[in-house]
């Protein structure tokens, strides 16, 4: 393990951490000197990631967990702490993605509760399981992962929008309650991100739709996760209860297109 990192001696959870923002949060963590949890429900992809951050020389160990349900979460974060010897941060990443999504009269209440669960509910147990952890360490940051839509919607995504403002709302109550007890709550917001899956076949026009939406250009993962790595480590000790609008822009101006 690297002794010489920012985030040397950091021991950190982050959800949905096997594919996306997360595997890039987890191996950017890891190659600054953090041991790291990756967890997801894909155990195969999740193992890729511990071998890409091991054969690169840092410390990870994966561990499956299903955020939907509360006694998982808990258990999530108690093995975790028993892999890597404890928590001193925590990244909450992983979203919903059932689908069932839209205006809010289309919206059933199950796609409504699915939401509400993985982007809201989840990080709450997350949360409540770590904090302990995180004040027994003596210090501790917590990383919610939402979205720029949460303050500037897009057409079709109550359910989305809804959770992820509330998880901003989470935020700044953590941050609040646990200040005194040196434990750091933060919000990345984040603007359009490329995805290997869902863009791969982004053509021309979609393309420049979506980069008139920003100022400067598309987010890429690793953006997220430089991100990340400032949040967790001693540098931002003076900073809780922000969200950081990471979005190129887009949440100052409207670019070429609304969005």
């Amino acid at each position: 393990m690297d002794t010489t990192g920012r985030l040397a001696g950091e021991l950190a959870l982050v959800t949905g951490s096997t594919a996306g923002i997360g595997r890039a949060i987890a191996r950017r963590f890891a190659g600054e000197g953090a041991r790291v949890a990756v967890t997801g429900r894909d155990e195969p992809r999740g193992r890729a990631v511990v071998d890409e951050i091991t054969s690169l020389g840092g410390t990870a160990a994966f561990i499956a967990a299903d955020l939907h349900d509360e006694a998982a979460c808990a258990r999530l974060v108690a093995e975790s702490a028993a892999a890597l010897g404890g928590i001193t941060v925590l990244v909450n990443n992983a979203v919903g993605s059932e689908g069932g999504d839209g205006p809010v009269a289309d919206v059933s209440t199950a796609a409504w509760d699915a939401a509400l669960r993985v982007n809201l509910t989840a990080p709450f147990w997350l949360c409540r399981a770590a904090v302990p952890l995180l004040v027994e360490a003596g210090h501790g940051s917590i990383i919610n992962v939402s979205t720029r839509q949460a303050e500037r919607a897009s057409r079709g995504f109550s359910a989305y929008v809804a959770s992820k403002a509330g998880l901003n709302g989470l935020t700044r109550a953590i941050a609040v309650d646990y200040a005194d007890r040196n434990v750091r709550c933060n919000t990345i917001s984040p603007g359009y991100v490329q995805n290997e899956r869902r863009d791969a076949d982004l053509d021309d026009e979609r393309r420049t739709r979506l980069e008139g939406m920003h100022l400067t250009r598309l987010g890429v993962a690793d953006d997220i996760a430089h991100a990340a790595i400032y949040l967790a480590s001693r540098e931002s000790e003076y900073l809780t209860g922000i969200n950081l609008q990471l979005d190129g822009g887009s949440s100052i101006a409207r670019g070429l297109t609304l969005g």
